[in-house]
Parts: C-alpha cells; structure tokens; sequence
C-alpha cells in the first residue's frame, strides 16, 4: 500500500512539472512571436543574374518546407531576366539575318574615269 502511495504522488508531480513546463511557470504571458527566418543572399538586383548566383540561391526552411513569398520572389525575377534575355537574343538573331540577306554595299566611291569630273 505504501508503495501504491508514493507511486501515486510521484506521477502527481510528474503531471504537475509537465504542466508547468508547457504552461509556463513565469507570468511574462505566452512566448514572443519569433520574426520569419528571410533568405540571407537575395538575387542581386544592380546587375544581371548569372550561374553562380542562382547555384548559391538557399532558402530557408520553414515548418512546412520553404517561405512561399521567397519562392516566388526569386522566381518572379529569373522569370523576368530570362524574358529579357530572350526578347535579346531574337532581336540579334533578326538583325544577324537581316544584314546577312541584305546585298554587299561597298564604301568607296565610283569611278568616273581618270580625266572626268562629275
């Protein structure tokens, strides 16, 4: 019986000192909300994006996997580069076949003979 007893009042303490911990024994309220973890090295934005920045492009993790607006701000803008690029490459490659179909012009002038005057 003595033994039940001490059982008893041994898991009464348990309970307790579980509830204080989840609880919270201090009086200071619930825990402060943590600000969001943001992403530390962001695309640059003073020049173009190249290999080397979209390799070293981490995001941080969050309870449910990435930040959804870090996501989908880094994509936004290799989206919007790469349109760019493009819209780069296929105005070169019209004017490349542009100056290719066009005929050879010479720069030098006609000549009208040795003696003769225009």
């Amino acid at each position: 019986m003595v033994m039940f007893l001490f059982l008893v009042i041994a898991l009464a303490v348990v309970v307790a000192a579980v509830t204080l911990a989840v609880v919270g024994g201090d009086s200071d309220g619930p825990l402060p909300d943590a600000a969001p973890e943001r992403l530390h090295d962001p695309l640059p934005y003073d020049r173009p994006v190249d290999r080397a920045d979209v390799e070293s492009l981490r995001f941080p993790l969050t309870a449910r996997g990435y930040r959804m607006a870090d996501v989908d701000d880094a994509l936004s803008r290799l989206g919007a580069e790469l349109a760019e690029r493009d819209a780069r490459i296929a105005d070169l490659e019209s004017a490349l076949a542009g100056a290719q179909a066009a005929p050879h012009v010479t720069m030098e002038k006609p000549d009208h003979g040795h003696g003769e005057q225009q």
